[in-house]
């Protein structure tokens, strides 16, 4: 959630910020704004809405150049969306700005104490709280004219030198930084510059990301990589109580909570390309089409045919360590959560491994009991959400090892967990997650197989489902082919009010996804529902002008998902079927099919999920909603 940006080199940044926030707008679309430096003055520009039609109009009517700024898109937490809170914010003297994502806990408590000392603010938000306290520091050290020694944590240097005591020595800004955070309660990913101090940014994180990008004479901070993949691939990752000072030729990290920091350089595995909407009209659009590549991405290397397995280079356990396993409890949020209720089918039929599938948020505050040989596995796009990330460390204080599915090379997520897995799914810009789920999925597949045939699982059924994942990206190409008979079921249904996904057994947490994915984006609601409990109260609401799609493969629930589309038909509910290739008898029984092609049933949700992706999104465009950017969502949710 929010996007931040900052430049400093010997360029213009205005350009540089605004392509940034342009590429970061997925990540919040509130409103957005600049500051840059210019002549020992900072210009700041904001405006309430989206970028192309707020703060780019401005900036062609009241430019800001300069060599060095930072920039911001927002989504809303503490006050409305509007020009007052969007971000830069300014502290008391006007001569500090700050770009921040996260939420500050003891906001108000400090807002009061500035207040009480002369402090004077125009924002509701919590950020210009903190812009005015760093401000508050930083008018104290330049009083005392400090050049101490950090008084906590060691600084490393980005060439990795020892410092020389120049080097060693604090600067007014960073310090004051640094005094700001011990005061502060909650998250942040923040970048801070000062008229006072040209040619410098201050980088911090806890809890929201923020990276290091490397150029030539030029440096940046970013929220997300996809910024800044068009200008350089070697990144620093941050880790929580990171604090960074950039300037065009170095940059310096210490950490508020350690005696040592830690500094890793790293290349990005995508390009600039990767992460453009290319000849499609949306980036969902395209990450839809992308799909057949995920998987064979996720698949790559992966695959051990002779042996009958999975192979994987990551997980950080001995054989006997992984079949030591009794229970594997998955935490998750949205989309993930779904993913997760799939692989709670797929290891419990292949591993036969108790699985409990939790709610991240959850998991971290009801105190469930886990069992010793209890193993977490977390799943998350981003490796950065919020909650997901909280259930990680819960698990860790009490000892238990974590597991990892994520897509971001160098997120939190992947670097605390004891071991785990790359999607390898690419960047995903649009908020309704698609490519990264049906990877998600893949990978489940595949552990599930590795877990099972350390226990129970024939050879035989493991090639079985081997060969069918290795033939789904084939498939799903095939689906992808029947775009245009879906934009044209889509227009025949874009006006409906209310929709019921149903489903049984593995393509439940499907319905779940189908519903979510057309509310997301459409704002149809849609309530996804195992079918067997339709009866148990929701029939109430089936009506001639309330659709319902059904998930009916010929599978072993077959029969009975049928008989329950048929109390759906009696009560005269539109119906559209999901079904195997050849069925006629759901063609008797639904107003529209979409056909599959045959799958085995721990496979049939990476195949089936894709018509109901492409459903939702032509849904969508017919009602003329923004599908990258649907109304009150964001990608990646970094606050709790």
């Amino acid at each position: 959630m929010c996007g931040i940006i900052g430049y400093v080199g010997r360029k213009s940044a205005q350009p540089i910020l605004l392509e940034g926030l342009r590429r970061l707008e997925y990540r919040g679309y509130d409103s957005a704004g600049l500051a840059v430096l210019r002549d020992g003055e900072l210009l700041v520009r904001k405006k309430k809405g989206k970028i192309d039609e707020g703060l780019a109009p401005l900036l062609k009517t009241e430019s800001a150049a300069g060599d060095l700024g930072v920039g911001h898109t927002r989504w809303a937490t503490h006050g409305i969306p509007s020009d007052l809170n969007c971000h830069p914010h300014l502290d008391q003297s006007g001569r500090i700005a700050l770009v921040h994502n996260g939420v500050i806990e003891n906001y108000d408590a400090l807002k009061q104490r500035l207040s009480k000392a002369g402090h004077k603010f125009k924002s509701d938000t919590d950020t210009e709280v903190l812009a005015h306290l760093i401000g508050e520091y930083y008018e104290k050290r330049r009083a005392q004219n400090a050049g101490a020694p950090r008084p906590n944590g060691a600084l490393i240097s980005g060439d990795g030198s020892a410092p020389s005591p120049s080097q060693n020595a604090s600067d007014a800004l960073t310090q004051s930084v640094c005094d700001a955070l011990r005061e502060v309660i909650g998250t942040y990913g923040l970048a801070v510059i000062s008229a006072d101090q040209p040619g410098v940014m201050v980088g911090a994180r806890r809890g929201s990301p923020l990276i290091i990008g490397i150029g030539e004479g030029e440096n940046f901070l970013t929220s997300d990589a996809n910024a800044i993949v068009a200008h350089t691939k070697k990144v620093v990752y941050l880790s929580d109580y990171d604090v960074a000072t950039v300037t065009g030729e170095r940059f310096d990290v210490q950490n508020l909570g350690a005696n040592t920091a830690g500094v890793q350089i790293s290349n990005l595995e995508f390009s600039h390309e990767d992460a453009a909407r290319g000849e499609y009209q949306h980036f969902m659009l395209k990450e839809i089409f992308e799909q057949p590549r995920t998987v064979e991405n996720a698949l790559r290397g992966r695959l051990d045919f002779e042996g009958a397995t999975a192979k994987f280079g990551g997980l950080n356990m001995t054989t006997a360590q992984l079949r030591a396993i009794d229970r594997i409890v998955i935490a998750a949020s949205g989309t993930s959560w779904h993913a997760g209720l799939v692989g709670e089918y797929l290891i419990e039929e292949l591993a036969q491994v108790p699985v409990e599938v939790e709610f991240a948020h959850e998991f971290c505050y009801r105190n469930a009991p886990l069992e010793r040989d209890t193993v977490l596995l977390v799943l998350s796009q981003s490796g950065e959400t919020a909650d997901t990330l909280a259930a990680l460390r819960e698990a860790r204080r009490r000892g238990h090892r974590v597991l990892a599915i994520v897509n971001v090379v160098g997120s939190a997520i992947a670097r605390e967990a004891d071991g785990g897995i790359y999607m390898h799914a690419g960047p995903e810009i649009g908020v309704a997650s698609t490519k990264a789920f049906v990877s998600t999925l893949s990978v489940l597949a595949l552990l599930a197989v590795h877990l099972g045939r350390m226990r129970m699982l024939s050879a035989r059924r493991a090639l079985e489902i081997l060969r069918a994942l290795e033939a789904a990206p084939g498939q799903i190409e095939g689906i992808l082919a029947r775009s245009a008979a879906l934009k044209k079921l889509a227009g025949k249904y874009r006006k409906a009010n209310s929709f019921f996904f149903l489903g049984r057994g593995y393509t439940f947490p499907i319905a779940l996804e189908g519903a979510l994915k057309l509310k997301e984006i459409s704002y149809i609601h849609a309530e996804g529902y195992s079918a067997a409990e339709m009866k148990h109260g929701p029939i109430a609401l089936i009506d001639p002008k309330t659709a319902t799609v059904f998930l009916v493969p010929r599978d072993s629930m077959y029969d009975k998902t049928m008989a329950n589309m048929a109390m759906i038909r009696a009560r005269k509910g539109p119906i559209i079927a999901l079904a195997t290739e050849g069925d006629k008898a759901v063609r008797k029984a639904a107003d529209d099919v979409v056909y599959l092609p045959p799958a085995l049933e721990p496979i049939y949700p990476i195949l089936a999920v894709v018509p109901l992706q492409l459903f939702a999104y032509h849904i969508a465009v017919a009602r003329g909603c923004d599908v990258d950017k649907p109304r009150n969502l964001a990608k990646s949710v970094t606050v709790e």
